[in-house]
């Protein structure tokens, strides 16, 4: 029996949640039965939740690396938009496949097993490329023109203190006002503008009387709050096109929970405000309440604590090892100073019902920065460290990935069609076979031999530039040294660390501090 792998994906959470990839590799595993493929249990690879437009997938990452290695004869897939939305990606995954000696094979596809025929599926993947590209433009364009004209239809929802009414045959769709909701969006609003109310003290008193929110389920966060009192909507002025996708950049607890991992690769972030489409709704408040409130979200903005004028050499860097959350900054005045303290969110009890969720206690910054910046003065003064490190980590990036297994594989291949050449060649001589088949079977295997040799020296040079980070560590001791001698008098500020301002990701010297 032959061996392969199975590949299934779905794009939306939707999706997930209806297993409709479960029913995918189902078929998949019924598919192989019939054609006699053999799917060890571990070869079978999900990405659930993400798009198809990207291949930048967790699933599909560990496939091609499986790929490369040469273990497998042929990837199952249950259609070609499941390996990648965009045709151009089909045929960039197809062809990396098949240099490793790969077939791909489709459920729900035709086989090419002509010229004609291979052409016809190539057309048809861009055809659908263009069709959904098309499809979504006229949405996208669609939606402009109807909220241009007052349509509350593109609207995603209503908001808390609205009940969204569809439309019917004799009336659009509109907003009906709740009463009992209304009443608690002009109290946030009274709260925050006349009363002087912090967010977070607007999210407790909530939660203190009890009031319901939209599901009755859960509790009010000061997200929650702060998202209605920059919406619009309760003024008389709901907008579209307020929010565009873009690439995921913050590091959130659940993202550091899984590594790093999210089925999501996208976030949302705010269009410039000239930029949103306004449609006219009933108003819950008066226009100079609602931008009394803008004016005092932007002065909070402005003059928020968070904007420290003292640093601290670990703030924003500390995560709690209990409970996942992250450290803030804290004060306390005694009679002679002022102390600083990193705290747990999780041990804030009134953010969670007045149940704290972690047991942590508070860290004094001064003793914990004292304590790191001590370790790192001494990795200053022991270079041996870093460059055992570097060492350790280049072993284990050679060891665990696939490129030397994947480089004596080609050295075998190579050799083995050296061999071939060979055998052609005396064959001929001896006169076993005529010119005209030396001269057919020849250039398919010189060509495969120059492949082969150029995909060698590929792994030549990701060999080589791993080599060079031993060079760094020889070099590591005059840096280091020059370094020490500053160590004692940096600022906070430049005593902090600075991912994103080291370009070199494979050795970040960087950390994370988890306490």
């Amino acid at each position: 029996m032959r061996l392969a792998a199975i590949y299934a994906r779905v794009s939306s959470e939707r999706q997930k949640e209806e297993h409709t990839i479960g029913s995918q590799v189902l078929a998949l595993m019924d598919y192989a039965r019939n054609e006699a493929y053999r799917v060890p249990e571990e070869w079978i690879f999900q990405d659930e939740g993400y798009s198809g437009a990207s291949l930048v997938r967790p699933g599909l990452e560990r496939l091609r690396d499986l790929v490369s290695e040469g273990q497998i004869e042929t990837v199952l897939a249950y259609s070609p938009d499941r390996l990648s939305r965009k045709y151009a990606y089909q045929v960039l995954l197809i062809e990396e496949f098949a240099r490793h000696g790969v077939d791909v094979d489709f459920v729900k596809s035709l086989k090419a097993t002509t010229p004609e025929e291979e052409l016809l599926l190539q057309f048809q993947g861009m055809i659908a490329e263009y069709e959904r590209a098309q499809i979504a433009e006229r949405s996208r364009r669609g939606k402009r023109y109807r909220a241009k004209a007052g349509s509350i239809n593109v609207l995603s929802g209503a908001p808390y203190g609205y009940r969204y009414i569809k439309k019917t045959d004799t009336s659009s769709a509109y907003y009906e006002v709740i009463a009992e909701q209304a009443d608690v969006v002009r109290e946030v609003y009274k709260l925050y503008t006349e009363a002087g109310l912090s967010i977070n003290a607007i999210a407790r008193w909530l939660n203190t009387h009890r009031v319901p929110t939209r599901k009755g389920k859960s509790q009010w966060e000061r997200s929650t709050v702060w998202a209605m009192l920059r919406n619009p909507a309760y003024m008389g002025k709901a907008c579209f096109a307020k929010t565009e996708i873009t690439e995921r950049k913050k590091v959130t607890r659940p993202l550091r929970q899984r590594d790093g991992f999210s089925p999501r690769c996208s976030s949302t972030r705010e269009r410039p405000r000239s930029e949103w489409i306004e449609i006219a709704v009933p108003a819950i408040v008066r226009e100079e309440t609602f931008e009394l409130a803008q004016e005092r979200l932007e002065q909070n903005k402005r003059f928020s604590p968070r904007r420290t004028i003292e640093p601290t050499l670990l703030q924003g860097m500390l995560v709690c090892n209990r409970c996942g959350y992250a450290f803030y900054r804290t004060s306390t005045r005694t009679s002679k100073r002022k102390l600083y303290y990193y705290r747990c969110l999780g041990s804030d009890a009134y953010r969670y019902f007045n149940e704290r969720v972690c047991e942590n206690r508070p860290i004094r910054q001064d003793y914990i920065d004292g304590v790191v910046w001590k370790h790192v003065v001494h990795l200053l003064e022991s270079p041996e460290l870093i460059r055992s490190e570097i060492k350790r980590r280049i072993k284990q990036i050679q060891d665990s990935s696939p490129t030397k297994r994947r480089k004596e594989a080609v050295e075998k291949e190579i050799t083995r069609i050296g061999k071939s050449i060979d055998k052609l060649l005396d064959a001929y001589q001896e006169g076993l076979i005529p010119l005209e088949e030396l001269r057919k079977r020849m250039p398919d295997l010189r060509k495969r031999q120059e492949a082969l040799r150029a995909e060698l020296n590929s792994l030549e040079v990701t060999a080589a530039s791993r080599q060079g980070f031993l060079r760094l560590a020889e070099n590591a001791e005059d840096f280091l040294g020059r370094l020490r001698k500053t160590a004692d008098s940096m600022s906070v500020s430049d005593r902090q660390c600075r991912p994103e301002d080291n370009q070199d990701k494979t050795f970040d010297p960087c950390f994370r501090s988890q306490s």
